[in-house]
């Protein structure tokens, strides 16, 4: 079993210990002010999760996030990191197993060759004109060359960071790839033709 309840050098609530697994998902949080802040989450159990952004939050302070393949948690801040903060999460035990089982599938699903790991068919965006977002709310114009429902080929003039977090209208994702027009983008979910084009809207 990938998560370990009875791991002593796990962090837990009441239904045990839990084993934290290293994932890269992306999300949202809100801190107590109510100001909302990108993040990418490293490492992750039912009972915890790391949290890697550049803003500082405060020891002990409630924090409301909504994740990637996870959905919305909460908890509070158990410690500072370099580079993040670790939030314990306050979830019911019907929620943690609900986490404990997603991570399992998140953790195990490039071996099981699930259906979202291969190269899927490309889509003709009906407007190829996007903006591309940064962390840091900067926006670029750029042209989409390739599209399918788990990534983009963008033209762009300026080169993000490799592994760096994107927004491709309202799709997040991460730079994967540099190449001569621009760079390649994986989506942080699969989507599907309907909600791409939503979030392509301008």
């Amino acid at each position: 079993m990938l998560l370990n309840r009875d791991d002593s050098t796990a962090t837990g609530g009441a239904m045990g210990k839990f084993h934290r697994v290293k994932v890269e998902l992306y999300g949202r949080f809100m801190l107590e002010d109510r100001t909302e802040h990108v993040c990418q989450i490293d490492e992750m159990s039912p009972g915890d999760a790391l949290f890697a952004t550049d803003v500082i939050a405060n020891t002990g302070e409630r924090v409301i996030a909504y994740i990637d393949h996870i959905g919305r948690v909460e908890g509070n801040v158990e410690r500072l990191v370099s580079g993040g903060f670790l939030l314990a999460l306050i979830a019911s035990d019907r929620k943690k197993n609900k986490i404990a089982a997603q991570l399992t599938w998140l953790a195990n699903k490039h071996e099981l060759d699930m259906p979202e790991d291969r190269r899927h068919q490309r889509i003709a965006p009906s407007n190829p004109i996007s903006m591309l977002g940064m962390s840091d709310g900067r926006e670029y114009p750029c042209r989409i060359i390739d599209l399918s429902i788990s990534g983009a080929a963008v033209e762009i003039r300026m080169r993000p960071a490799l592994n760096s977090q994107v927004i491709l209208g309202s799709m997040r994702g991460r730079v994967v790839r540099h190449f001569e027009e621009g760079i390649a983008i994986e989506f942080a979910a699969v989507q599907s033709r309907e909600t791409i084009e939503i979030a392509l809207q301008n």
